[in-house]
């Protein structure tokens, strides 16, 4: 999702804007590492929650495995962008993104969810048999 966003989008992602308005003041453009650093991780940490989370429902085959994480994870990851553009951007930012923004915020986390659910869903296959 970064790697989408940071070339096309041409912006820091929102976490450099935060780290510069809650913790250490100044331009968002003199945090660039940390604002890519909070993004991977919080990312991170969201795939690892959705990987928990999809490994508890119990497909029944390998193909409801892989379809399911994928259908999953794009629904997980439409609702991390609206909390994005509704909580993260409205409230904690005291900011809009104008409609092209908003679409490449979008097509972002939905970049990230097809992936994450490919990723979780192909690598569910630890040798367990499915009946």
């Amino acid at each position: 999702m970064t790697l989408y966003r940071f070339p096309v989008f041409r912006a820091l992602p929102p976490t450099s804007d935060f780290w510069a308005k809650y913790v250490g003041g100044g331009a968002t453009e003199t945090y660039p590492g940390v604002g890519l650093v909070l993004h991977f991780l919080y990312g991170g940490v969201a795939g690892g929650l959705f990987a928990v989370l999809i490994d508890a429902l119990g497909f029944e085959t390998e193909r409801e495995d892989s379809l399911g994480a994928i259908a999953l994870s794009l629904v997980y990851s439409l609702a991390l962008s609206v909390f994005g553009t509704r909580v993260v951007f409205r409230v904690l930012l005291d900011e809009d993104l104008d409609p092209d923004e908003a679409v490449i915020f979008h097509v972002g986390h939905v970049i990230y969810g097809l992936t994450l659910g490919t990723w979780v869903g192909f690598d569910k296959r630890t040798g367990e048999a499915y009946e």
